[in-house]
């Protein structure tokens, strides 16, 4: 993990992992980059590089976004009630950076605690597990022992 700033990670963000992670916005369904990734690896938050979600816990929801039954590490994900657009949600948010992630649904695989992480693709960074040592963080390694 390098260790810039928040606000230079900021900086280096595009427009759209901006409106995502900072304004709450979301992409579009199925045209975004990790919504059909099968590559084993870890998802970190593209602001601060925390590690959020694994590909050990992805899978297919046919939404449209990358969906997981749960986070790396629930310390690192907040979950905050989220009325916007006429809805009632769990928005699901980074601790460590406050990035809106996406929300989270309790329509998740039954057998795997039954909920949904529907996350934007422009909020997340991907790191193939063959680059978890290179990349710092190799401790997640086990995960796909």
């Amino acid at each position: 993990m390098d260790q810039k700033t928040k606000a230079e990670r900021l900086q280096e963000l595009s427009d759209l992992e901006y409106k995502v992670t900072q304004e709450n916005a979301t992409e579009t369904p199925f045209q975004n980059k990790y919504f059909d990734n099968v590559k084993p690896g870890i998802y970190v938050d593209v602001v601060s590089g925390k590690p959020l979600f694994s590909s050990t816990d992805q899978y297919d929801a046919g939404c449209g976004w990358p969906s997981f039954t749960k986070p790396i590490d629930e310390a690192e994900v907040l979950e905050k009630f989220d009325d916007s657009h006429g809805m009632r949600r769990t928005e699901v948010r980074s601790k460590n950076a406050d990035s809106h992630l996406g929300h989270v649904f309790p329509d998740g695989p039954s057998d795997k605690g039954g909920l949904r992480y529907c996350i934007n693709s422009a909020a997340l960074r991907f790191i193939p597990v063959e680059d978890l040592e290179t990349e710092g963080y190799g401790k997640y390694r086990v995960l796909f022992s």
